[in-house]
């Protein structure tokens, strides 16, 4: 606790904040280890791009759902418990994947959606702890540093995965590190033992909180957000690890990909946590939101590794001078919303549908128009629609009162 003193500044780390974030951490490791191969996995077996896309939309439909029940769930048993069904359908998503083998291509809507069952368990909770363990003035430290953790694990994690892989015939390297995710995911589940319990009170009110943005403008700028991010992420979340694949042929490069792109978004982790304050939250979602969209722009041009490695470097800087600011303002905003105290389970979840909504449309999109087309040549310029999200979130942020109060008070304070 000392060395994170140390390196985060004069912050109080407690007991769960620092197990949260170890969860945290044997998570990002294990998704950096196989769910970008997971794509690759099913993309040799079935070699088309609506294969993926059905896959990945099994993921973001059962997700959202998974949210709601989570939810429920959350409000009538400890949140700890629900974290932990979370890690234990994830595993079984690995256990699915190894036991299937090179079959797996045949039961893509099964496995999209235990992943996604396993990722609405898993967020709802490490959310709405989140929410719970950390204070205004240490969450853009928690999110920060599980930043660093998610970069160190992205750093470590597809590199060493490529090399296994691409050093073993056949399919046997990703066996291998499928069964290592697995474990880590059962580590995680025995860390989550030690959290203190955290059991929530009252009645699920879904259609409360969702209503709520009829009468909180900042609450419904938040949504909307939400949605442009899931805009981008569905599809870009799946679709470079393919496109790096399909230019390279070698899930090494992947690795190398994910290698470079993590040890630039470490180091500027380190540099958002310490050097955004509040009163440039705001503009750095303006720039970084910006970058993010012009470097949509590079997979326009004739693909190559190098041009992939440049575009990785782009949205690696980009990507945490966005997101530190971005979540400590979306808890913000939840944490001053009507009865936050008692209703902060469904503010996560009406988010989370926000960002999966997102997400569908974003898949949707693409297997239209890769299914009017048929000519892969139109994905690059198909991303250049769907890439404009991360932008637009400027636009609603800017407006909200936190930040409209925030500027106040400091213009109105005297020059020094």
């Amino acid at each position: 606790m000392k060395v994170l003193k140390h390196v985060m500044g004069d912050i109080e780390v407690t007991k769960d904040l620092l197990l949260l974030l170890t969860i945290g951490g044997l998570y990002a490791l294990s998704i950096a280890l196989s769910n970008t191969f997971v794509n690759v996995y099913l993309w040799k077996q079935t070699g088309e791009f609506a294969d993926i896309g059905i896959y990945n939309l099994s993921v973001v439909i059962s997700q959202p759902l998974t949210f709601i029940l989570a939810g429920r769930w959350a409000k009538k048993m400890d949140r700890v418990i629900v974290l932990r069904i979370g890690v234990i359908f994830l595993a079984l998503f690995y256990i699915t994947v190894l036991f299937l083998g090179q079959n797996a291509g045949h039961l893509l809507i099964l496995l999209g959606a235990l992943l996604g069952i396993g990722f609405g368990f898993y967020w709802l909770a490490f959310n709405v702890l989140t929410f719970e363990i950390t204070e205004p003035d240490t969450r853009d430290f928690f999110n920060g540093f599980l930043g660093l953790l998610t970069s160190f694990a992205g750093m470590i994690g597809p590199i060493f995965a490529g090399f296994v892989i691409s050093s073993l015939e056949s399919y046997t390297g990703y066996k291998i590190i499928f069964g290592v995710s697995l474990l880590l995911f059962f580590a995680a589940v025995i860390l989550s033992f030690f959290l203190k319990r955290r059991s929530a009170k009252g009645n699920f009110s879904f259609m409360r909180v969702f209503n709520e943005r009829k009468s909180n403008s900042d609450w419904l700028n938040v949504l909307h957000a939400h949605f442009f991010q899931g805009l981008r992420e569905g599809t870009f979340i799946f679709i470079i690890a393919v496109l790096v694949f399909i230019t390279t042929g070698s899930e090494l490069a992947i690795g190398t990909f994910g290698l470079v792109n993590s040890a630039v978004s470490f180091l500027v982790y380190y540099l958002a946590t310490r050097l955004i304050k509040p009163r440039f939250r705001i503009k750095a979602i303006l720039y970084a939101g910006t970058m993010l969209y012009l470097s949509v722009f590079i997979l326009t041009l004739d693909l190559t590794f190098p041009r992939l490695l440049i575009y990785g470097i782009c949205i690696s800087i980009a990507y945490p001078i966005f997101f530190v600011p971005y979540v400590s303002l979306t808890y913000d905003v939840i944490g001053k919303a009507w009865n936050a105290a008692e209703m902060r389970i469904e503010y996560i979840v009406v988010r989370e549908v926000y960002l999966n909504l997102g997400r569908i449309v974003s898949i949707t999109i693409f297997l239209i128009a890769i299914s009017i087309s048929k000519d892969t040549e139109i994905v690059p310029f198909l991303l250049l629609i769907l890439g404009i999200g991360h932008s637009v979130i400027y636009l609603f942020y800017r407006k909200l009162k936190i930040v409209k109060a925030f500027n106040e008070k400091s213009a109105s304070k005297p020059a020094q």
